[in-house]
């Protein structure tokens, strides 16, 4: 087999938070191979029957959707990859329990899948007395349920591919023995060797992901990890979105790693960019440059921003999707405007107006952005779109009317009609935010 597939690349669907529909999971089959994708893996956290409800089968009415998911996918050249999470309650030395997950995967497979991955992420870091009497650990319990299924699934699939995700997937849950001392050495003595096994990088959301980064998780796991990437995934942060390229990731990664999955915005509409910026880094063969992957990709995605007063500029949309860039940055144009803000707010009297004109000549045209998304064509990318810019219309609109304030009178206090106590800024959880300081070495003060 060639790298090209042998490397799994392409997007897992696995956030927490509503699952996309049909519609949407059909454009991104499209998407994936129109742009040289291989691979969607169904993983999404709130279907209730691959989580919480795992034991359970799907009823003939959710078996004729799964198939037909999987003829689609099928139909445009990618692998369908079904993802089965039992280790929140699974009783490893059960094997009524191992009878229930073969059953389960069984049933997906007479669907027409034949690719399949067990995860073991997010769950309660405890063992069953029981399990632990007959495994020892929870690397060894859950070594040997992936192993039972994987087999099962060769001895019909020979060229199936089958993945595990380990209870610790990040450097920083190995560190702190996650799922217990030499977690990952055991698995890689015990996992099967036909089995991939996820790695988020350095953290759960990894600002970086270099070489020297998978130097020991290669060497446990004796084989390359296959990077689980939540650079762009929000369903941590209802209030943000991220719009930006995929980046920091050099191209040197991808000779280290069996394959690179992207586990997205929780919004299907907003993961245009995401998606094309990865799928340029994948099928990169000379110098990659994320930024202009990004403009590349908003050039491209910009037509779905048109209105009934036309469409919103390519300039506004570059500078609005620089506010919702990356989780570790601001985009350039974001991050004028904050310096800019910033420079105004500790600006002396004499240079308040040349300060002020600045900050107005970035503030006015974001805002007219964030009011026009209201009036978009497309409902869905306004309905994934619509909170979140008027959260930052709203501070716009503030800090605006502060500047119109100051022009009128140096000393005066500002008092919006819009931005009330308890109503702007208001409930529980901003009250219990204002109580706690997060350091930068990530500590917390209260």
């Amino acid at each position: 087999m060639t790298h090209q597939t042998t490397f799994l690349s392409g997007v897992i669907e696995g956030f927490y938070g509503p699952p996309w529909s049909t519609i949407e999971r059909l454009e991104l089959f499209d998407q994936l191979s129109a742009l040289g994708l291989n691979t969607y893996m169904y993983a999404p956290k709130d279907d209730l029957k691959h989580r919480v409800l795992w034991r359970q089968s799907y009823s003939p009415e959710q078996c004729q959707s799964l198939r037909e998911m999987i003829q689609a996918c099928h139909a445009r050249g990618l692998r369908y990859i079904y993802a089965l999470s039992p280790g929140l309650d699974m009783c490893f030395s059960d094997s009524s329990e191992m009878d229930l997950l073969l059953g389960r995967l069984s049933q997906v497979e007479s669907l027409g899948c034949c690719d399949f991955a067990l995860l073991f992420d997010d769950i309660p870091d405890v063992m069953q007395d029981r399990d632990r009497e007959r495994f020892g650990s929870f690397a060894s319990a859950q070594c040997w349920v992936t192993n039972v299924a994987f087999r099962e699934i060769q001895r019909r699939h020979s060229g199936s591919r089958f993945l595990f995700c380990p209870t610790p997937y990040c450097g920083r849950m190995q560190q702190r023995q996650l799922g217990g001392a030499n977690y990952l050495q055991t698995v890689g003595q015990e996992l099967d060797m036909g089995i991939d096994v996820f790695w988020t990088g350095p953290e759960i959301i990894s600002q970086s992901i270099t070489p020297k980064d998978l130097e020991c998780v290669t060497v446990w796991l004796r084989r390359k990890p296959l990077i689980w990437d939540n650079l762009h995934a929000n369903d941590y942060d209802g209030r943000r979105w991220y719009s930006g390229p995929y980046a920091g990731r050099p191209l040197e990664t991808r000779d280290r790693v069996s394959g690179i999955l992207i586990n997205p915005n929780c919004e299907y509409p907003i993961n245009y960019v995401p998606v094309r910026t990865f799928a340029d880094y994948v099928c990169c063969q000379g110098d990659w440059n994320p930024r202009q992957s990004y403009l590349a990709a908003l050039e491209q995605w910009w037509p779905r921003f048109d209105t009934p007063s036309g469409a919103i500029s390519i300039e506004d949309l570059i500078q609005l999707c620089d506010c919702y860039y990356l989780p570790h940055e601001e985009g350039p144009g974001a991050e004028r405007l904050y310096q800019a803000a910033a420079t105004l707010a500790d600006s002396s009297q004499d240079r308040w107006p040349e300060n002020a004109a600045a900050f107005e000549h970035l503030a006015k045209p974001l805002r007219r952005t964030c009011a026009e998304i209201a009036n978009l064509y497309d409902r869905s990318l306004f309905a994934a779109l619509g909170r979140r810019t008027w959260e930052l219309r709203e501070e716009l609109d503030l800090l605006l009317a502060f500047v119109r304030c100051r022009q009128q009178s140096p000393t005066a206090a500002l008092q919006s009609d819009y931005h009330l106590p308890l109503t702007y800024r208001g409930g529980l959880v901003p009250r219990l935010q204002r109580l706690s300081k997060q350091n930068s070495d990530a500590t917390f003060t209260f």
